[in-house]
């Protein structure tokens, strides 16, 4: 788990200091109007309520729902994964339930078709369910309730509004004009709308409307339109929200009768390591230490080593299933499989920068040049090429 992995249910309050210059830089709209009816409130006022309303505790109001998730990418036919697997979260819809009962009671449910997975923090009490394996996996937090960065991949507790978010108010700034437009109707619940529009003519992102709750301002839903698509390329939000505290019995877990059970600590210390562990760690850092980016705010592109052998092996940042994070690759899906699919739409390119096969999607395009780079970003093919040219 990252640090403050459960402290991510609010508004990102973080992000509200960046998007001061956005709002200062303009245009902001103040207007609201719509049906249903709520308080005239700009921008700025927005993010500043949003602001007062976590700042009162450490997180949201409690809460519950059932949140979905629906990815419309235009990716070709991917082949077919386990439930849990993050290749499965590239296209169609996914559905996770939640409940909030205080920073430090959280539980998060992906069902599958066949099994569910389930995520209980209580206290200092963490256990990871999985039905379909039949396993339950008691996790200790280490001393002082740090989560480290445990994971490279999804977890449903990603999947929420407000990570959405948090990720997408991260980009805003100077390169982002922001209104406030017609209010909405999310989940049964009032909602304004934020609406973040990228300046930079290179992004493939046509705006991003944030949904905030009329009355405490959690973010009730996210969505992201592609340049020439009038439905969005990515949504999730809620279907189905409760703003009262859960029941206690959600937040507790005894492993059924027969079921596995197994103990996993997470962030180990180093002296506690095996030497397989030390080497991931160092290849981690050296591959983060490793990226470089071009370009700024929703036009920049990420540059990192990659060949198709690399991208075919499982991520050497990764946590290996068993270890320290229960969401790690559990051997669903085959990332070659995956590459090679998607590599049957590439298109052949090149520039004084060399060649390549270039991948687009509609919120992102891919470069895997013949050098040994890879390049993406949600930007058009022509910004792509252009990073690729940079040094």
């Amino acid at each position: 788990m990252r640090k403050g992995t459960f402290m991510r249910w609010g508004v990102p309050i973080a992000a509200a200091a960046v998007i001061a210059g956005a709002i200062g830089a303009g245009p902001v709209v103040a207007a609201v109007s719509g049906d249903p009816v709520l308080p005239e409130r700009s921008a700025q006022q927005l993010l500043a309520d949003a602001a007062a309303a976590t700042s009162k505790s450490e997180g949201p109001p409690p809460m519950s729902g059932t949140v979905q998730q629906t990815a419309s990418l235009g990716l070709p036919a991917l082949p077919q994964t386990g439930g849990g697997s993050p290749l499965s979260l590239l296209s169609g819809s996914h559905e996770v339930k939640v409940w909030y009962g205080a920073h430090d009671k959280v539980r998060v449910a992906m069902p599958t078709q066949l099994a569910e997975t389930n995520l209980i923090l209580n206290g200092d009490q963490m256990w990871y369910w999985d039905s379909g394996t039949n396993t339950a996996t008691r996790l200790k937090l280490p001393e002082g309730g740090e989560r480290p960065d445990t994971s490279a991949t999804p977890r449903p507790e990603d999947l929420t509004p407000q990570a959405a978010a948090e990720m997408v108010l991260a980009q805003a700034g100077e390169h982002t004009a922001i209104s406030v437009s017609n209010t909405a109707e999310v989940a049964g619940r009032p909602a304004y709308q934020l609406v973040l529009k990228p300046k930079a003519a290179g992004s493939l992102v046509q705006e991003v409307r944030l949904a905030l709750d009329g009355e405490n301002y959690v973010p009730l839903q996210v969505q992201v339109f592609a340049k020439g698509s009038a439905e969005p390329a990515f949504q999730v939000g809620f279907t189905q929200v409760t703003f009262t505290p859960p029941a206690a019995e959600n937040f507790t877990f005894t492993p059924p009768a027969g079921a596995k059970v197994e103990e996993q600590k997470l962030g180990a210390h180093k002296q506690e390591m095996t030497d397989e562990q030390r080497a991931q760690e160092k290849e981690a850092h050296k591959a983060a230490g490793d990226v470089k980016v071009v370009g700024e705010g929703w036009t920049s592109v990420a540059v990192l080593p990659g060949s198709l052998e690399d991208l075919a092996k499982p991520s050497e940042g990764a946590t290996p299933a068993g270890e320290d994070s229960p969401f790690g690759d559990r051997g669903e899906g085959d990332p070659a499989a995956l590459i090679d699919s998607v590599l049957k739409s590439a298109t052949p390119v090149s520039g004084e920068w060399g060649s390549g096969k270039l991948i687009k999607t509609k919120l992102a395009t891919a470069l895997l040049t013949d050098d040994g780079r890879l390049l993406v970003g949600a930007v058009t093919q022509e910004e792509i090429i252009k990073a690729a040219g940079v040094k």
